[in-house]
């Protein structure tokens, strides 16, 4: 019982078995349904239900274009795998989804192509593009087409009912498996699959992490292992391997079992790192789960390849009639508000599309010039006029710098709106235009935001205005922002007395 519960902990078998021929057919049937996932259908699709209940939620700032996902067993890597495949739009229509992994049983020079005809799971039949497989083969002296070595591993299969379970739209498979441990090699099979690298295919890398130490050994060389893919420099992912090997932790056996197949997923990224960002999802352990032993653990991790937002891109118009309609709104809750204490009803049946859209807004409050209050919200989930609406209370009785708004006031009082274009994340700070760019800065659970015109009212340079954020705004002292999350926004701002 014991050694069941590891294979299906480490997802890889305990030695390699003797190669067996057998007789060649067109569907590969699954080989570990029933130990690694359920062979049972509907209980396959309750437990895969189950796991993405439990997944992280998808983001929202770029296109997927590849991700890492773990192949133990589904009670000790299931959820981490589903918070991999959630980020993933499962209505999009993929050409060829691309899945590598390696070998657990076999080792060979260079990557080992099925290409005789499709894969079989509980949940039915996975297409594999066997023309494309075949062209590969053909084309490419490092892949050959060797059904042996699909035969019994699993790292594979075990992505596949995630895949059907959560793509909405038909899909075809490209299964990959690498025996080769070299690393010219891993490039030579980045560039022969460059062709694919885009927003018309998905690639799969199916890899756990370290394997066999305890609890707190597996959490340090594993983000160890996950920030230096996220650099996006393969150098770096080797050179985090090594030091967790020098570090002589006990009982480490590997940090990434299909390291190979990762490092050919950095030779494909590497070089577009203006364009393309890793980004760490979920991360958990086999000590994480009812069945899991702290003392000898696998671990896994969720990562995923984006596509970069351009900042160039990120526009959302209003009209003029949108500002006038939104100014009133503002005003007519702040009076409603402040004298009655009471919220107006509004009709908001003929606002225009781009009124009824989820944006983020900020409401300022000026008296003679001065600031008087402000407070907004970031990518909110209820309509921009119902943004401002919320934000005009905020911003009148709730901002802690100032006293609530009292009525005898509100003559004297005018009002400004920024609304806000969706947030873009970067990663060089240069990209930052003064006065056109808003920043909001991210650091654990510490955040702060300056709107575009605060940059334009100061006079500060790109450091000033970095660092009063971070030091004044987010709490992470001046320089925190140099390993904060920086996000970059525009504002459309416009004035009571222009939009009566």
């Amino acid at each position: 019982m014991r050694t069941l519960l590891l294979l299906l902990m480490i997802g890889l078998a305990a030695a390699p078995v003797q190669a067996q021929k057998r007789a060649q057919t067109k569907t590969r049937p699954p080989a570990v349904a029933g130990s690694f996932y359920s062979s049972d259908p509907e209980a396959l699709k309750r437990d895969l239900e189950f796991l993405f209940s439990r997944a992280e939620s998808p983001g929202t700032e770029g296109t997927v274009l590849a991700l890492i996902a773990p192949h133990a067993g589904y009670p000790y890597s299931g959820e981490v795998a589903a918070s991999s495949y959630n980020q993933v739009d499962p209505e999009k229509s993929f050409e060829n989804i691309f899945i590598i992994g390696n070998s657990h049983r076999y080792a060979f020079e260079g990557a080992a192509i099925y290409a005789s005809g499709d894969f079989e799971t509980p949940l039915g039949t996975v297409p594999v593009n066997t023309e494309l497989a075949g062209r590969l083969v053909e084309q490419n002296r490092v892949f050959m087409s060797q059904d042996l070595v699909h035969q019994d591993e699993h790292s594979i299969e075990v992505q596949l009912p995630f895949l059907q379970f959560h793509m909405k739209k038909e899909f075809r498979i490209v299964p990959i498996l690498l025996g080769t441990r070299t690393e010219s090699v891993c490039r030579e099979i980045a560039t022969a699959l460059q062709p694919y690298f885009n927003e018309k295919n998905l690639f799969v890398i199916s890899s756990d992490f370290s394997h066999y130490p305890e609890y707190q050994d597996a959490n340090i060389a594993d983000l160890n292992t996950a920030n230096a893919i996220c650099t996006n420099d393969p150098a770096k992912f080797l050179a985090a391997l090594k030091q967790n090997e020098e570090k002589n932790i006990p009982n480490l056996a590997t940090s990434a079992c299909a390291w190979p197949s990762i490092l050919t997923l950095m030779y494909l990224t590497g070089g577009d790192r203006d364009h393309l960002e890793y980004e760490l999802v979920r991360y958990r352990n086999s000590g994480d789960t009812k069945l899991g032993d702290k003392s000898r653990v696998v671990g896994y991790y969720s990562i995923v390849v984006r596509k970069k937002e351009s900042v160039k891109n990120n526009t959302f118009m209003l009209s003029d009639e949108d500002k006038r309609i939104l100014i009133n709104i503002a005003r007519t809750t702040l009076d409603s508000y402040i004298r009655q204490g009471t919220v107006p009803k509004l009709d908001s049946r003929a606002y225009s599309p781009a009124l009824q859209t989820n944006a983020g807004a900020f409401v300022t409050l000026l008296k003679d010039g001065q600031l008087r209050g402000c407070i907004g919200r970031f990518q909110p989930d209820i309509p921009l006029w119902e943004v401002v609406r919320d934000m005009a209370i905020s911003a009148s009785t709730k901002d802690y710098r100032f006293k609530p708004v009292e009525a005898g006031e509100l003559d004297d009082i005018e009002l400004e709106i920024s609304v806000l274009t969706p947030l873009v994340r970067i990663s060089d700070p240069s990209e930052i235009i003064l006065g056109k760019h808003g920043i909001y800065l991210k650091k654990g659970s510490s955040s702060g935001t300056f709107l575009p015109q605060v940059a334009t009212q100061t006079g500060w340079n790109l450091e000033e205005f970095l660092g009063h954020c971070a030091r004044d705004k987010a709490q992470i002292g001046w320089y925190g922002w140099k390993d904060a999350e920086i996000y970059v926004y525009e504002a459309l701002v416009f004035h009571e007395e222009e939009n009566k």
